[in-house]
This record gives C-alpha cells, structure tokens and sequence, in this order.
C-alpha cells in the first residue's frame, strides 16, 4: 500500500491547484496532485489526492489536518485503495420464470 498519497478533503470549491500545491509543497516534493471534479458539470468536488516523493514528507503533511482554508478546515489523511466491487450492476436473478 502506497504511503505517501494523502487525501485532502473539505476545501472550498474555489481553491484550484496551484493554492493546494503551494500549502503542500513546503512539506516536500509533490510528484502527483489531482483534483476531483465532477464528470458531469467539470465543477470541483471539495477534495483531491497529493501524492509526495517520499513517505516522510507525506507524514510531515498530515499536521494540516484541520488547518483552516477558506473558512472550512481541512481534512487530511493517508490515502486508502477503495476496494474494488465485483463489476457493474448486474441482474438480480436472470431469467428465472415467475409463478
């Protein structure tokens, strides 16, 4: 599991990239940092994933945790994989015939 990707939630929808790589970058060298947007309206979700050089600069960033940004505080954690579900959808049943 990859330990120098953080989580970083509840920031305004106004903070764009170049604001979060500036508060980070200070803890160490960035090498990934995407924003979520919504895949409709391209409109920013609140929060992003940071991806450090190296595990020790990613923990050193953890202590912005509730570190106010606009009005809201931050949320800022180790990164975990979502586990991934079994497919898409699918049937509930088939074709099995109705009495």
């Amino acid at each position: 599991m990859q330990q120098n990707k953080l989580y970083v939630g509840n920031f305004p929808y106004s903070v764009d990239e170049s604001q979060l790589r500036a508060m980070f970058a200070e803890y160490g060298e960035i090498s990934e940092l995407a924003l979520i947007t919504d895949r409709d309206t391209g409109r920013p979700k609140g929060f992003g994933f940071i991806t450090f050089a190296n595990q020790s600069a990613a923990e050193k960033a953890l202590e912005l945790n509730g570190r106010d940004l606009g009005g809201r505080p931050l949320k800022v954690n180790i990164a975990t994989d979502k586990p991934r579900s079994g497919g898409g959808g699918g049937s509930r049943g088939g074709n099995r015939p109705r009495w």
